[in-house]
């Protein structure tokens, strides 16, 4: 008799659970939270009146308070938002990647298989003397000092990973796979820099134009996008994205039209460097990211 009240129990409890995991797991949650948080986060930015534009000390400051509240906002998302089914397995601290296991190898790894993506890149400034402002003092007292620095290469990779890998990611994967994640966390993360356009016709661009580059740009982080949540879900760790985004930032688009005003022989030498990076890139980038090297069993398992 205990028996039959104890399955009976099991089952209501069952019945019970069914709607809500089967929401939980559903497209719409899964994408219609995720869709949310983007929105918030680029609404964020926008909550100060401000007559300054972006690069504006007062706007970067305001911007950076706004940025912070993200963080709680999108920790909140992710208790709200997250599959059980993954809070069963995991806690929620290591599901958005803060763990201590593996994080010295998802420090380095990555930003070397970065470092060999932008291999040519890299040769050009040694090539042409730049890389030795790196090492001249004035240029690191310069950047500590300098607010839009500090943003480009601190604040925002730290908080857009946070939000749209960290927190996004998790919560895509209570309905699709992570190969789908990887493909739908980095188009909320292009699209959520469209907004730069409306900034770029404020101080006097035409719309054309504005368009184009925003697209370009939307075009550009999404691809960056996948490749930082492919790191993340194989790492299974916050840093990696993070580390990757400040170096990306630093380096910006590859300039492939300098190579064109190189000397011939030169011009020969940096172009078998960004060949030579791409292929060693391409030919690494699943080695070095086993997520057994990273102690990681929460994806790609």
């Amino acid at each position: 008799m205990e028996d039959d009240d104890h399955a009976a129990n099991s089952a209501a409890a069952a019945a019970a659970a069914g709607p809500a995991q089967e929401l939980s797991s559903s497209a719409f949650y899964s994408g219609g939270a995720a869709f949310s948080l983007a929105l918030l986060y680029v609404l964020s930015m926008y909550v100060w009146r401000s007559e300054h534009d972006r690069d504006h000390p007062s706007t970067i400051k305001r911007r950076f308070v706004s940025a912070g509240g993200m963080i709680l906002v999108s920790l909140a998302f992710s208790h709200c938002f997250v599959s059980s089914r993954h809070l069963l397995e995991h806690d929620m601290w290591s599901l958005i990647g803060v763990r201590r296991a593996g994080l010295e190898l998802a420090l380095a790894l990555p930003t070397l298989l970065t470092v060999l993506l932008f291999l040519g890149p890299l040769a050009t400034l040694v090539c042409c003397d730049r890389a030795r402002l790196l090492s001249h003092p004035y240029y690191w007292r310069r950047s500590l000092s300098d607010l839009i620095w500090w943003r480009n290469h601190v604040v925002a990779p730290f908080t857009e990973e946070f939000t749209f890998r960290a927190c996004m990611v998790p919560i895509l994967l209570g309905h699709f796979s992570e190969r789908g994640a990887v493909v739908l966390s980095p188009l909320l993360f292009g699209v959520a820099h469209l907004h730069h356009m409306v900034e770029r016709v404020r101080r006097g661009q035409d719309l054309r134009t504005a368009a184009l580059i925003s697209l370009f740009q939307m075009v550009y982080t999404s691809v960056f996008g996948a490749y930082s949540a492919f790191l993340f879900l194989r790492t299974g760790h916050l840093a990696a994205p993070v580390v990757i985004h400040g170096f990306c930032n630093f380096m910006g688009f590859p300039d492939f039209s300098e190579l064109l005003t190189q000397p011939p022989k030169r011009r020969t030498l940096l172009l078998g460097a960004y060949m030579l990076g791409a292929g060693l890139f391409s030919l690494l980038l699943f080695p070095l990211t086993e997520p057994h090297i990273y102690h990681n069993d929460m994806y790609y398992r």
